[in-house]
């Protein structure tokens, strides 16, 4: 009988890794798929990007696990989905989550696209997840048995079509139990430590990434009260997101927090820490996943950004894509360009993309 064929994006960390390894002992015929996204400007003399490191690990974990293993430059797709969209939405006083972009339209599309083109129908991934399809037919994601590792946020804007050629065999594990599976194997990358930044600014200094990739003057403006009053100046708005207490170099004589950004009028407002607080939020862009759509009244459990706990909600349509949540108790940094992700019972019912707070 003819094996599966199913790709794998190999990364060259441990999870992708474990992954290819568990899929091939159930009898795929796995296929490594390793996608050059990004490659760093300026890299000091003798210093490797970190494109090619991956490109070299994931060709060992390949060749230690006998698979084939294909490189694919997707450098121009990830710089006009991913890095633009990202640069774009900090010029206009937002916060963006670059993950949850790639993952539907660069990670998913693209792999799925190689995948066809050597004859797999499936792919699969080492996030913390699992996909099931539940009794209205539907395809949905169900939370990682770890809470700590669990990776469904980046993931509620998969289509139907997306999730259900995916398979997530890490979902059933926790990360203690893949680190042992790897060292019991011994994958060449077992010791591998996890990279936890956004992949194409791995030092996390934003606003150094956006200046030196726009041709844009991005100038210094007000710091701004509530009620207007000039309290200082900023040194641009891309330095600054919503909840931000460090670095504003304020001397207000108690802490203070950034509670709006105004790039119209180049304003970051300022308040204290109760006027980060907001009771409910709009949100668009949205993506029903387990649920056909969002209905009045829908009860939720809503995170608003990834290591947010989570809060319940009640949804109410306000628009043809748009939604209001509104929260038990007021929840703290609404930030607009985060991703909302709604759950019920574990699983991701969809989410969408943050536009603001309301504050009734």
């Amino acid at each position: 009988m003819e094996k599966e064929k199913i790709v794998v994006g190999l990364s060259g960390g441990v999870d992708s890794s474990v992954a290819a390894y568990l899929l091939k002992e159930q009898g795929y015929e796995v296929i490594g798929v390793t996608m050059v996204n990004f490659r760093e400007k300026n890299l000091p003399e003798g210093e490797r990007s970190s494109a090619s490191k991956i490109v070299e690990d994931a060709g060992k974990v390949a060749h230690f696990l006998g698979i084939p293993h294909h490189v694919v430059d997707f450098c121009p797709q990830f710089q006009e989905s991913v890095v633009d969209y990202f640069i774009k939405e900090y010029l206009f006083g937002r916060t963006p989550n670059p993950c949850v972009v790639c993952n539907r339209y660069i990670k998913w599309k693209a792999m799925m696209e190689q995948g066809e083109k050597l004859g797999a129908s499936l792919m699969a991934t080492g996030h913390y997840a699992r996909v099931e399809q539940l009794s209205n037919g539907r395809f949905a994601l169900k939370c990682s048995v770890t809470a700590a590792k669990d990776q469904t946020y980046a993931l509620y804007g998969l289509t139907q079509e997306q999730l259900s050629r995916t398979r997530m065999p890490l979902g059933s594990y926790t990360k203690d139990e893949i680190r042992e599976i790897a060292a019991a194997i011994g994958l060449p990358v077992a010791k591998k430590p996890d990279s936890m930044e956004i992949c194409f600014i791995p030092d996390k200094d934003y606003a150094r990434f956006i200046e030196e990739n726009t041709d844009i003057s991005l100038p210094k403006g007000n710091y701004v009260s509530k009620t207007g009053e000039v309290l200082g100046q900023h040194q641009g708005i891309i330095h600054y997101t919503v909840g931000q207490r460090k670095g504003l170099n304020l001397a207000m004589g108690h802490p203070v927090f950034v509670t709006e950004i105004r790039p119209d009028t180049n304003e970051v407002v300022i308040g204290d820490n109760e006027d980060v607080f907001a009771p409910a939020l709009r949100c668009s862009h949205l993506n029903p996943m387990s649920v056909p759509d969002f209905e009045d009244g829908m009860e939720v459990f809503a995170k608003i950004r990834y290591n947010h706990k989570g809060a319940p909600g009640v949804l109410e349509r306000i628009g043809p894509d748009e939604l209001l949540v509104r929260f038990r108790e007021p929840q703290r940094a609404v930030t607009p360009g985060q991703a909302v992700v709604f759950y019920q019972n574990d699983y991701v019912a969809g989410g969408g993309i943050i536009d603001g707070s309301v504050k009734e």
